[in-house]
């Protein structure tokens, strides 16, 4: 789970393109009421075990259909190796660790949940949030999620070099340590194979198009398929 200390110019670039893509919807989440921002996510079938995709734009799928959206084409993915899932989409376009902590209690509260996959923390970023604080609300949606036998898939997310070397450092470590600390699974970039490839990009050149969600939805398998146990087969 380490973070190579060494990058290259290009993957650099690529840090920049992922802050982006998860802050995007941020005017629109802003306006949001407060209910909103707590409403339960949406739940087809209260005896199935579930995965809640919990996150920012990346997970809700903005600029897609609700079919092209990473937790739909994983929910099809789980179907076809013949796990029993219900994918729960508990994304919210724009939102930020504290947003994710203010409901998070809520999306435990469904039945069944057996895993969550977390994604949060670019908008953090883009809104000078302090690393500590942003680590700081991480570690407490992952405690909360821990106390209620909830095994987490944890995101990490990337700084562009243009903060500033410290900062940098210290929020690419945050996610690496607190994966490490609780000792739960990691993938540190969620964007891998999509970023800065317009062809698999919608027009603003940020937001993965029905192509690029497909691979991010590979990402997200590669590290989920392990954790999935008897109870989804």
């Amino acid at each position: 789970m380490a973070i190579c200390n060494s990058l290259s110019v290009r993957f650099l670039v690529l840090l920049v393109a992922v802050v982006f893509a998860a802050a995007c919807g941020t005017s629109s989440a802003e306006d949001s009421t407060a209910s909103e921002r707590r409403a339960r996510p949406p739940v087809i079938d209260e005896s199935r075990p579930k995965i809640v995709a919990f996150g920012d734009s990346l997970t809700a799928g903005f600029g897609l259909t609700e079919k092209e959206s990473y937790p739909y084409l994983l929910q099809k993915r789980l179907e076809k190796d013949g796990f029993n899932y219900e994918v729960v989409n508990a994304g919210i376009s724009g939102d930020t660790s504290l947003g994710g902590l203010e409901r998070i209690d809520w999306v435990l509260e469904e039945k069944n949940v057996e895993i969550l996959i977390l994604e949060l923390g670019a908008n953090d970023l883009l809104r000078n949030v302090p690393v500590e604080k942003m680590k700081e609300n991480l570690d407490r949606i992952i405690r909360k999620a821990k106390a209620k036998d909830v095994e987490v898939l944890f995101c990490g997310m990337l700084a562009p070099p243009a903060v500033g070397e410290e900062y940098q450092r210290e929020y690419v470590n945050a996610f690496a340590d607190l994966a490490t600390e609780h000792d739960v699974r990691f993938v540190p970039f969620l964007l891998e194979n999509v970023a800065l490839n317009k062809d698999l990009n919608q027009a603003d050149g940020i937001h993965p198009n029905a192509k690029g969600t497909v691979i991010m939805t590979d990402n997200i398998y590669k590290e989920l398929k392990p954790m999935l146990g008897k109870t989804g087969r």
